[in-house]
């Protein structure tokens, strides 16, 4: 059974065999917690199957393949996109949009390392696209903008909650005052560095990268429109 068979409901009905005990739906919520609790190459058919007392063998009466179980776990883990208000306006829906978006890839770390590359979508992920999308709807873009206009405001949320992760595994504050501790030392070799961080970078206060990259997006956006 192929994954846009399982994550929108189209499972091949069995006449034959026993009667299914488990749905898809649990599977996927089982691998989802053992990501989250434990990264994504912890999940294994395997790992899943033993949440239930079943065997990987018989797991593959429900998931054939761990790509397909991944595919449910990203809609799952995701969840149906919030209403956003829009009476203030695209900007402030969109920034409400972006920071509820965050808040899910920040719940589900492993999400941001597998949505990076072409992979089948499902009812869930497909909400979030068509709230962003309707937002910018009467905006003067055309249909293919609007779409990457959003894309654009996941990748950006991606990429900060993905740096947000490595600066917290790799001990990123003391690595940044280090880095600041040696621009001062070798100024003459970098002096717009040194400059910059001088006025705040590389420090404790600099961290709102999210919010001045999404408002930078949003001002290309209203120019655009």
């Amino acid at each position: 059974m192929k994954a846009m068979d399982l994550l929108w409901g189209r499972e091949a009905r069995r006449s034959r065999g026993p009667r299914p005990v488990l749905t898809v739906a649990q599977i996927a919520e089982a691998a989802v917690e053992i990501a989250d609790a434990e990264g994504l190459p912890a999940v294994t058919m395997q790992r899943v199957a033993a949440r239930f007392e079943f065997t990987a063998m018989s797991l593959y009466r429900y998931v054939p393949g761990r790509a397909e179980l991944v595919a449910l776990m990203i809609d799952s883990a995701l969840g149906v996109a919030p209403e956003v208000g829009t009476a203030d306006g695209w900007r402030p829906a969109l920034r409400e949009w972006a920071g509820c978006l965050r808040d899910v890839f920040r719940r589900h770390p492993w999400i941001a390392q597998v949505t990076v590359q072409a992979r089948p979508i499902g009812p869930n992920e497909l909400s979030w696209l068509e709230r962003a999308v309707a937002v910018l709807a009467g905006g003067g873009l055309s249909g293919g903008e609007r779409v990457d206009a959003v894309l654009v405001i996941t990748g950006h949320v991606r990429n900060q909650v993905q740096a947000e992760a490595g600066i917290a595994a790799d001990d990123g504050i003391h690595l940044a005052t280090a880095l600041a501790e040696t621009l001062r030392e070798r100024a003459a070799d970098f002096p717009a560095l040194t400059e910059a961080a001088d006025d705040g970078a590389f420090g404790p206060d600099d961290n709102d990268g999210f919010g001045f990259g999404l408002e930078c997006i949003l001002d290309g956006l209203a120019d655009r429109m």
